[in-house]
């Protein structure tokens, strides 16, 4: 058996590279788990695959364009596919 090491990069990089990309298209992590739309492991594992991307320069400057709104995750993003389905999930009524 092989075994495959893999880079993770800057743990902090990641952390603020995932939340800032949420927040640009409308999507608050810490609301999302308090809905339970997202659960900690899984929001755990959004962080690991950005630490696992090579394209965190890439999200910088997509962030540094769109950081003000964007309708939806670049596809070159590695949590594209979950921060997508959260933009679609229906936020609930404020009082």
């Amino acid at each position: 058996m092989t075994a495959v090491l893999r880079y993770l990069g800057d743990p902090n990089r990641a952390f603020w590279l995932t939340r800032s990309v949420a927040r640009s298209v409308g999507v608050n992590l810490s609301e999302a788990m308090y809905r339970e739309d997202l659960c900690a492991a899984d929001y755990a594992a959004m962080v690991t695959r950005c630490r696992m991307c090579a394209h965190a320069g890439a999200c910088e400057q997509w962030l540094a364009e769109n950081g003000a709104g964007a309708a939806e995750v670049p596809g070159h993003c590695a949590n594209a596919g979950v921060l997508n389905a959260l933009i679609r999930q229906p936020k609930p009524a404020r009082a």
